[in-house]
């Protein structure tokens, strides 16, 4: 399996709901470094994974969605604990779609699946991994 990955970031603000958050439960920020890998079996006819800055460029698009917003506020999460798995699972399923919409070219069709990271810090992190 081959594959790419593409770096970012951005930066939340938003709380939980849950003893279990101790603390969290007020409002709190977050910067996420994020990570997105593409994997697909086999190299196109160019013998890329997909176009890197064509993927960067996505990747960056769809974080700006989120980039400096207090998630609270924001309709989508309404009733969600907005953690980093949580997150990670809402990137991946905005990408998809845009690899279905062609956002990514076409040689995103080739892609098989595709990882969400996003680094909480030098010690935490989650992802969200699957089929596109």
């Amino acid at each position: 399996m081959f594959s790419l990955t593409v770096r970012d970031h951005f930066m939340i603000a938003h709380s939980f709901n849950g003893d279990i958050f101790g603390p969290a439960q007020k409002t709190h920020g977050a910067t996420y470094v994020v990570d997105v890998t593409f994997m697909r079996a086999e190299l196109d006819a160019d013998d890329l994974v997909i176009d890197i800055g064509l993927a960067s460029t996505v990747v960056k698009d769809k974080l700006a969605e989120l980039n400096m917003r207090n998630l609270d506020d924001e309709p989508a999460f309404s009733g969600r604990n907005t953690t980093t798995e949580y997150l990670a699972r809402v990137i991946f399923d905005r990408l998809r779609a845009a690899i279905k919409a062609g956002e990514l070219g076409t040689t995103a069709t080739g892609l098989s699946a595709l990882r969400v990271t996003l680094s909480e810090s030098h010690i935490a992190w989650a992802s969200y991994e699957a089929e596109v």
